[in-house]
């Protein structure tokens, strides 16, 4: 059996769609446990156009995968993430805390030496947006990251 890697580092191409990016610095904790953080930036309109306006946010991401199935970072996983931002908006002038929490199942693989996919589906809670623009309520969560593992 191949010794994984404890390290991960990837992007997650859905919310860059939306217009919200946001880069995962993951390592592992345990065979069954890892933790992840980062930037979380709303920096331009997306595909959503309910979640589109003059407002932006800048913030951070942290989450937490249990992994029931394989090994971490690698498998079957049950994740819990929070977002916080300050977001603010030219129309009308409005500045906040804003955020949103996500509990979502899914699959990390690694390919070849180091390429990572990971996908999964969920349901988050947003209070994410500025001057009556963005995201209130509750949503279905989707995850999509690529990147490389170490």
């Amino acid at each position: 059996m191949p010794i994984l890697p404890h390290w991960t580092v990837t992007v997650d191409p859905l919310t860059t769609a939306i217009g919200i990016v946001h880069v995962q610095v993951e390592h592992t904790l345990g065979p069954h446990v890892s933790v992840y953080a980062g930037p979380s930036l709303r920096l331009f309109d997306g595909v959503l156009p309910a979640a589109n306006g003059p407002w932006a946010a800048y913030g951070a991401e942290v989450g937490v995968r249990g992994f029931f199935w394989g090994t971490a970072p690698e498998g079957g996983w049950v994740m819990a993430r929070g977002v916080l931002a300050w977001a603010h908006s030219t129309d009308p002038e409005a500045a906040n805390l804003a955020g949103y929490t996500s509990v979502l199942g899914g699959y990390t693989a690694i390919l070849g030496p180091g390429l990572v996919l990971s996908g999964g589906l969920g349901v988050s809670w947003f209070d994410y947006g500025a001057g009556g623009h963005g995201v209130h309520g509750f949503a279905p969560a989707a995850h999509t990251n690529v990147g490389w593992a170490f």
